[in-house]
């Protein structure tokens, strides 16, 4: 049903709704299209928002000079009054009707596009009135900030939020997410701090090695169950992902080092944009029946096949934003099918995703992800971690809507059983074995990624370039870095 468009001066009626507009894309939803009207409509509001507020403004420079990201990819939500309902409509934004508000405001999103929701609300002197920025820790952005007050919202709650800065009718605040998409806080109920920092704790300190990963799978499941049992899928799943980016930071000094970075203003990793697993053919379903039960959407699955050898399944869980890439190799003629519920066959040779899960392990358990993509102003990252003695690789996407490319790469040491064992099914060389026991492979980057438009896609040729270009065969063990 389409809602009527007709505004009354004292009541917002709703447009097209999310729920319409996916039975409407259902069979192209993932033709991602570009929005530059929408997003070009927004950052004029921030603009607006900026020449008002001098904090936000001293903010916004110093995160582009010193994190290299920029201000508008770290919204949450923008507040503006009624009279911007039409234009949101028209550019492609849609009633959000599951988003509980304080006072019944109505809430729009654009469901095909990366970019932040709007809240209108009536009655406001200035348009936008508020701008409400996503850290990832509202403590540590309070703590850098040296700001006055406390939080609302209790510690670990659903939702909590600051008024860090109030100027010429605007207000800049911080809010802090777990697994909530309205903007109502709400008291812990008696006993779940106890259950939250239980369930934390579980993700943190589970084990990662097993002699037979299988018995990896199964305990991370048992896990799985343990938590959902203590907090519920969406926060068992914040939390599970919070894990998997530490453990990923400690094994890659260009997250680290970035990571510090924009630790200083309080940031965290609140800008990332997904997180790669690559996985075995044999546990390629394990993984994404995993992800399944933390209540993740299957989206895009590639087809690269015969020409690069490998597929993806790409995997979205909305409530708490995260978005998952998972590699595994492909045989040309397995192409034509669902991969993410058929079990592959052992193959008789292996692609790129292979020969690192056989050097490495998978991601899922002692590898930890290849890589997690946030979202930066590209040619100042780049230029920025150069300065820190990080280098990047030549871009593997380079549109004006999409730009990618990895940090150089973390050379892992390859323990000689792993290499032993891939040498005697016949799936490396002798040559190739002396190396990677000797050099080690490449293990893991920082993908450095601009949008524009709010394209939420990927490109499909430009992912298969650079997976070729981090093969470890294809690699010499130089220091200098591998042009895609």
């Amino acid at each position: 049903m389409i809602r009527s468009t007709k505004t009354h001066s004292n009541q917002v009626i709703p447009g097209p709704t999310r729920q319409d507009a996916d039975a409407a894309y259902d069979s192209k939803r993932f033709d991602w299209p570009l929005a530059h009207d929408a997003e070009r409509f927004l950052r004029e509001q921030l603009q607006v928002f900026l020449e008002r507020n001098t904090f936000a403004r001293s903010l916004a420079d110093r995160m582009r000079q010193e994190t290299g990201t920029d201000f508008f990819e770290w919204i949450d939500h923008l507040v503006l009054s009624p009279d911007a309902e039409q234009h949101l409509r028209e550019t492609g934004f849609l009633l959000d009707e599951a988003a509980e508000t304080p006072n019944g405001e109505a809430v729009y999103e654009h469901p095909r596009a990366t970019l932040p929701r709007v809240m209108l609300r009536r009655g406001q002197k200035q348009s936008p009135s508020v701008i409400a920025l996503r850290p990832e820790s509202i403590a540590d952005f309070i703590a850098r900030h040296n700001l006055v007050g406390e939080p609302e919202g209790e510690p670990f709650s659903r939702y909590r939020r600051i008024a860090v800065a109030q100027e010429n009718g605007s207000e800049l605040e911080a809010v802090e997410r777990h697994a909530y998409r309205g903007f109502v806080s709400k008291p812990l109920k008696s006993g779940e701090l106890e259950k939250i920092v239980k369930a934390r704790e579980l993700w943190r300190t589970r084990a990662r090695a097993f002699p037979n990963d299988a018995d990896g799978f199964a305990a991370a499941n048992r896990i799985l169950e343990r938590t959902i049992a203590l907090v519920g899928r969406d926060l068992a799943c914040q939390f599970f992902f919070e894990a998997e980016r530490e453990y990923w930071e400690a094994r890659n000094r260009a997250a680290w080092t970035q990571k510090r970075r924009q630790d200083r203003l309080g940031l965290g990793w609140g800008n990332h944009d997904h997180h790669t697993f690559r996985s075995s053919r044999e546990h390629f379903v394990d993984l994404n029946e995993f992800l399944l039960k933390l209540g993740f959407e299957k989206r895009e699955r590639y087809y690269a096949g015969a020409e690069a050898g490998w597929g993806a399944q790409i995997s979205e869980q909305s409530v708490v934003g995260i978005v998952v890439f998972a590699d595994v190799d492909l045989m040309p003629e397995e192409t034509g099918i669902d991969f993410s519920t058929t079990r592959l066959p052992a193959a008789p040779r292996l692609g790129t995703v292979g020969l690192w899960v056989g050097l490495h392990g998978e991601s899922f358990l002692e590898a930890g992800m290849h890589h997690l993509e946030a979202r930066f102003d590209f040619n100042l990252l780049r230029d920025q971690l150069k300065e820190c003695g990080v280098n990047t690789m030549k871009p593997f996407s380079d549109f004006e809507f999409l730009r990618q490319a990895f940090t150089e790469g973390e050379r892992w040491p390859v323990r000689r059983e792993r290499a032993e064992r891939l040498l005697s099914a016949g799936l490396i060389t002798q040559p190739q074995f002396d190396q990677f026991v000797k050099e080690g492979a490449l293990g893991s980057h920082l993908e450095n990624l601009q949008r524009h438009g709010g394209f939420k896609g990927f490109n499909q040729k430009s992912v298969s370039v650079v997976i070729a270009a981090t093969d470890p065969r294809k690699q010499h063990f130089k220091h200098e870095p591998v042009a895609a």
